[in-house]
């Protein structure tokens, strides 16, 4: 399955519903996502598939260092599964929405195993800058 690429803004309903754009729900009809807050101003929605590889990665963290088991419930406990309507759209529950500060617009962006949502204006100025030693690795992976 490709990655997810690209960005797309999306008007929030009423009811707090986004609609994922096509091509992040191509070939995953029915197919349910975890959404979760993984950082502090944008949502991360996993696919089946990769949250699969997320929760070994977590279990893995929790028994090796077993300090970090608190931390991993935070993240897991805020956690909720969504599965698109037959409209594309997902709800995102209200207490997450607040948290990131989600209005009326989304911004739906392809994180390569996962697709973030942000507030656009906190998107576009988290990713403005730029950062010297990015552009030095950047340079490696498409040399």
């Amino acid at each position: 399955m490709p990655g997810f690429l690209g960005s797309y803004r999306h008007q929030l309903d009423s009811q707090g519903r986004v609609s994922l754009p096509a091509p992040f729900r191509k070939g995953r009809a029915g197919s349910p996502f975890v959404l979760l807050q993984t950082q502090p101003d944008a949502l991360s929605l996993y696919p089946d598939e990769a949250w699969q590889d997320v929760q070994a990665e977590l279990r893995e963290m929790s028994s090796r260092e077993p300090r970090f088991r608190h931390q991993v419930l935070r993240v897991t406990a805020g956690a909720v599964q969504v599965s698109p309507d037959a409209q594309g759209r997902i709800l995102i529950p209200e207490r997450m929405r607040k948290a990131v500060a989600l209005g009326t617009e989304a911004l739906v962006v392809g994180a390569i195993n996962h697709v973030q949502i942000w507030q656009p204006e906190t998107f576009e100025s988290a990713t403005s800058g730029s950062d010297e030693e990015f552009d030095r690795q950047i340079e490696k992976v498409f040399a």
